[in-house]
């Protein structure tokens, strides 16, 4: 509008025109700032939902690569790091806004018709036609998140670098009428107060959505990963670990999923290929001699074809062939380890020798039944030490050892639900506060919750003793609004004559 040589009518047009358009700004509808506070609202109490939900898939990652580091490190660091650029991006704009809201009266935080200036960030970002120091800052800033976001995504996720390269883009912009303006200058400058927080929360919930699109593919590329072939492991599964000198060799080498869809279009083994009619339900046979004394190996290779494309997988195993047994079979009938505290049965036999001549002897270690039952108390390992009674009266002993582990940190639940819980108003009133161990534990134990605390945005916490909501809490409710998130936190439980850690957080949206 300035630019070139211009008559004095011209310039005394444009003058008027800038005028005109200051008095609109300062006469802005008050109706228009209350809309763009209660949107600044709704848009703040989404992220808080948003990043409690990509807290919760962060943790479940990594748990996932503690139990299997194979198939969910790599997508666990991945996820740490996109999570430790989000929070630190969003701490930088929650500051910021703090900023800009520090000259509002206590008291008024709500009242969105006062908060029209347009001084406040035009000072903090502008310097005449140049940005200020917190203005270079804030562009590098979000050039710095979005370029650590895309070298942390890697190879792929073109569609989510799409959306940041978008979303985070601070090249110059052109107006409606064909001007490129530069992009401080045409997203901030002159606008009110209200209106730009609400641009800083609007940024703030695009890196929460990014955040959780990154979350979700991590753990739908890890399980596509699993499921391909490319990921299958052949398994040999001997009728026994150890055979005596004569012994024919028998078993069968199968692919971990058992799956009788799941036919190989070539197997060898030792040299000998499997004729496909010997292959049934996704079993092969496997029968070897047995041959002299000692360690003995299987090596073999299956053929898929996938997608036009050979895949081999290989197949390998070993076994011992021994004069007399000579090792114990130990092993817990539901993991790898046992739990403090509780009944762990215990399965313990010693190869070649009957049951009625085998005996295993540990702390916390006693029959039942056909087994035994392992409650350890204290320390961080235990050893079962098991003898066997050959039949030309020789004894034999070997022993193991198990880690001990605490019960894991229970779930909190509300009526049974703990993930992306919605309720009305009336049902979360009634509803009952629960914790379980979840459907992945095989102990059938069920937490007694005794107290907890329950959190209302803009009221005071109400601690309360048992299951549901008494009158306090209630009253906290009434006060709540719609797509309002409420929280169950510091659940407390009990398993007798168990230490429990402490029960996960539970949040519930409002329906009405």
């Amino acid at each position: 509008m300035a630019g070139g040589k211009q008559s004095p009518r011209q310039k005394m047009i444009n003058l008027m025109y800038l005028v005109f358009i200051a008095m609109l700004a300062l006469n802005m509808s008050k109706e228009v700032l209350q809309a763009f506070g209660l949107i600044e609202e709704n848009l703040s109490s989404s992220n808080v939902a948003l990043a409690d939900v990509n807290a919760s898939a962060l943790a479940d990652l990594k748990q996932s690569a503690k139990e299997k580091p194979a198939q969910y490190e790599v997508a666990a660091q991945k996820a740490q790091t996109v999570s430790s650029l989000s929070n630190d991006y969003n701490s930088y704009l929650d500051g910021l806004k703090s900023k800009l809201t520090a000259s509002i009266e206590p008291g008024s935080e709500k009242d969105y018709q006062v908060q029209d200036k347009t001084d406040i960030f035009d000072e903090l970002f502008f310097q005449g036609d140049k940005l200020t120091d917190e203005g270079n800052k804030f562009k590098s800033q979000m050039e710095s998140y979005k370029s650590g976001m895309i070298a942390a995504l890697g190879e792929g996720y073109d569609d989510i670098k799409g959306e940041l390269n978008s979303k985070f883009n601070t090249n110059k912009v052109t107006d409606r009428e064909g001007i490129e303006r530069e992009y401080m200058e045409y997203n901030y400058k002159g606008y009110p107060l209200i209106a730009s927080k609400t641009k800083l929360t609007l940024l703030q919930n695009e890196l929460r959505n990014i955040e959780s699109a990154v979350m979700s593919k991590l753990v739908q590329g890890e399980l596509k990963q699993i499921a391909s072939m490319n990921n299958y492991k052949s398994i040999v599964n001997l009728d026994k670990t150890a055979f005596f000198n004569g012994e024919q060799v028998t078993g069968t080498v199968v692919l971990g999923r058992y799956d009788d869809t799941t036919v190989p279009n070539k197997v060898v083994i030792n040299g000998r290929e499997i004729p496909q009619n010997e292959i049934t339900n996704g079993q092969i046979p496997l029968k070897l001699g047995s041959g002299g004394v000692g360690e003995k190996k299987i090596k073999g290779y299956m053929e898929f074809v996938e997608n036009d494309s050979t895949i081999t997988i290989p197949i390998e195993g070993e076994y011992a062939v021994i004069p007399k047994p000579n090792s114990a079979t130990i092993k817990a009938d539901k993991m790898n380890v046992v739990y403090r505290g509780v009944d762990n049965p215990m399965t313990v036999s010693f190869a070649g020798i009957p049951s009625n001549k085998v005996k295993a002897s540990a702390p916390g270690l006693s029959p039942s039944g056909k087994g035994y039952i392992m409650k350890p108390t204290s320390g961080k390992e235990v050893t079962i030490t098991v003898t066997g009674t050959l039949p030309n009266g020789e004894t034999v002993r070997d022993s193991e050892k198990f880690r001990i582990k605490d019960l894991p940190r229970p779930i909190g639940t509300i009526s049974r639900e703990f993930l992306n819980v919605k309720k009305n108003r009336s049902n979360l009133q009634v509803s009952t506060v629960g914790a379980t161990f979840g459907d992945d534990f095989d102990f059938e134990l069920s937490p007694r919750v005794t107290e907890f605390i329950f959190k209302v945005s803009g009221q005071p916490s109400v601690k309360i003793s048992g299951t549901k909501l008494n009158g306090a809490a209630k009253s906290a409710l009434k006060k709540a609004r719609k797509g309002d998130i409420v929280r169950f936190v510091q659940i407390k439980a009990t398993v007798p004559g168990v230490k429990l850690k402490g029960v996960t957080d539970v949040s519930v949206e409002l329906l009405d």
